[in-house]
């Protein structure tokens, strides 16, 4: 009989600890990061259409989007996109010649492709304190701050940092 209270000890103590990590993992999930499922192809090849990925909403709380950090903003349609940043609050971005300009220098990136369509960035674009510019990576086939539709985005639109590829599962990873 103490072999088999044992057991049932066991079982229950593994059943217990289960389901603490489950519900940490749930609370974790959903107090401080957000999915959301990519659609489009404008950010090929960093992510593409179907994929399920996180998004960090505590990461600009505390401090401000980097350059080329990939964030999930909203637009003022309240749709959610994703897209790259390129330009930060005081900078003045100009495309030309199918190449990101920022304060006058060539910003150096193998992440954007060439951009044959410079719209409003054709002319140099002053980001004010809380702004920013985004792109992109899969810059002819994006929507983004080139655009009137979508023009720079504050930082209150930002609603976080995308971070790690949940699926599809062989694409399991961090982004960068």
């Amino acid at each position: 009989m103490t072999e088999h209270n044992n057991f049932i000890r066991y079982a229950v103590h593994y059943v217990t600890n289960f389901i603490i990590v489950i519900s940490l993992a749930w609370f974790i999930v959903h107090s401080f990061l957000a999915t959301e499922s990519v659609s489009g192809h404008s950010m090929e090849p960093a992510i593409s259409a179907g994929d399920l990925v996180l998004v960090d909403t505590l990461a600009y709380k505390f401090s401000a989007p980097k350059r080329m950090d990939i964030i999930v903003f909203q637009r003022s349609d309240s749709t959610e996109n994703i897209k790259r940043v390129v330009g930060l609050p005081g900078e003045t971005v100009v495309i030309q010649n199918g190449h990101i300009y920022i304060d006058g220098k060539l910003l150096e990136s193998d992440k954007i492709s060439d951009i044959s369509l410079a719209g409003i960035a054709e002319n140099p674009v002053e980001l004010m304190a809380d702004e920013y510019f985004l792109i992109g990576d899969n810059a002819d086939s994006s929507e983004d701050s080139r655009f009137v539709n979508v023009g720079n985005v504050k930082k209150s639109q930002i609603i976080g940092k995308v971070w790690f590829r949940i699926l599809p599962i062989n694409k399991f990873s961090f982004i960068h």
